[in-house]
């Protein structure tokens, strides 16, 4: 079954102190920072995000009503098209942690630092606004290189840059304007917006499963009310792969990698029975490590 966490393991993330994570002077500071500003600041902005795709100008918006976190991305080249996702406002990453509470900013901070080498780069300046450079280096080869260039004034992610090992660069997100970030006055706790979100999943699996391998320092993350029951997600808190299973039917992926933009998508099939399944993962991640973790896919 997908990991589930009780209403009351999640904690109450105080809005209030993500204005007293400033000055930060260390990455580990910058990174809970950047945490608390992810969840408490309200927004709106101008972004350019430039993949293999090609480029793309978006509008932002990132709002949080009733425990609810509410993110819009509009295209604002070619056919008008928004997209909006829902989350649970104070729903963080759960990572283990002998110092921290395993759903805090800091355990997330403590675990990326396990697996990347992270270098504090000099002051700069992104779209008008003061900011810091981090730059993640995986301490193995088994994910991508990411460049952060965080807001000093709020903690809030202005251009992220992924690189492959060899240093090619695979993905670019960068704001070109924040206008008036607000902090959200009050706690956001991972439970208060579970009854808003929640929607009856009328494809429930009868089977269960599980990736047996993962890539060293990915964990499997608690899924939000109205994911569906066939997905599991795993992180390294930089890096995400999303998988899914689901009975064949007539119409279905072709087995092997596919390019989803900077995402690569695997498929495979598996007998269970007397059933045969789909298994997709999607992730950026290199493809062969893609392809082992949806073989390594096994029917309870």
């Amino acid at each position: 079954m997908p990991l589930q966490l009780k209403a009351d393991s999640y904690p109450s993330l105080s809005c209030v102190d993500a204005l007293d994570q400033f000055p930060s002077n260390t990455a580990h500071e910058w990174l809970v920072a950047s945490v608390y500003a992810g969840h408490c600041f309200e927004f709106q902005a101008r972004a350019v995000s430039i993949d293999a795709i090609g480029v793309r100008t978006l509008a932002l918006s990132h709002r949080i009503r009733d425990g609810v976190r509410q993110q819009v991305v509009q295209h604002l080249d070619g056919p008008s098209v928004s997209v909006e996702r829902r989350s649970i406002a104070g729903h963080l990453a759960w990572f283990p942690s002998s110092d921290a509470d395993p759903l805090s900013p800091e355990a997330w901070a403590d675990h990326v630092a396990e697996h990347y080498d992270i270098e504090l780069k000099d002051q700069t300046r992104v779209a008008e606004r003061d900011a810091v450079e981090l730059r993640f280096s995986p301490s193995d080869s088994q994910r991508y290189h990411h460049a952060w260039w965080v807001d000093q004034a709020t903690g809030l992610l202005l251009k992220h840059v992924l690189s492959d090992a060899q240093g090619r660069v695979l993905e670019t997100f960068q704001i070109t304007q924040l206008h008036s970030p607000s902090a959200y006055k009050g706690d956001v706790r991972g439970d208060i917006g579970r009854e808003v979100l929640r929607v009856k999943d009328s494809r429930v699996l009868d089977q269960s499963w599980q990736a047996t391998w993962l890539p060293e320092g990915f964990v499997e993350q608690p899924v939000e009310p109205g994911l569906q029951s066939n997905q599991r997600v795993y992180s390294d808190g930089l890096a995400a792969v999303s998988v899914f299973v689901s009975p064949v039917s007539q119409s279905m992926l072709q087995e092997g990698v596919h390019r989803i933009g900077v995402s690569t998508a695997a498929v495979s099939l598996i007998d269970a029975g007397d059933q045969t399944w789909q298994l997709i993962g999607i992730g950026e991640l290199p493809a062969e490590l893609l392809q082992r973790i949806v073989q390594s896919v096994q029917f309870e």
